[in-house]
């Protein structure tokens, strides 16, 4: 594998200096409805998979509110993207929620053994 050339190293950082937050969280945001999209079957020859649909939708309703703020205007055709995956997915899933996952191990109450043993450093104790 060939190494960059500093031309090349000088260019992507002076791409990155350019590049905000907003940038990479709108880019996420379409990602997620695109692939969602392809998850829904919508692609020719792509199998439906709802639980994937329902995780894209999901993120990118949790992602939305962070770009809100300062770009509210600019996120209609966003927006409309959003609520076309989610119809799709509540026609496709009979407005059922996909099976919950295995459920996780609660947390074990009281100091684990490496802390109870003193030899586990907890700040403020």
């Amino acid at each position: 594998m060939r190494q960059p050339s500093e031309e090349e190293i000088q260019a992507l950082e002076a791409e990155l200096e350019k590049l905000t937050v907003d940038d990479v969280l709108l880019q996420t945001v379409v990602t997620l409805l695109n692939l969602g999209a392809r998850k829904a079957g919508l692609a020719e020859g792509a199998a439906a998979d709802l639980t994937q649909v329902k995780q894209a939708v999901d993120a990118a309703r949790a992602l939305l509110p962070l770009l809100e703020s300062r770009h509210a205007e600019q996120l209609g055709p966003v927006r409309d993207a959003l609520s076309r995956l989610q119809m799709i997915y509540v026609q496709k899933s009979g407005g059922e929620e996909p099976a919950p996952e295995t459920p996780k191990e609660p947390e074990p109450e009281g100091p684990g053994p490496a802390q109870s043993s003193g030899r586990l450093w907890v700040p403020g104790q």
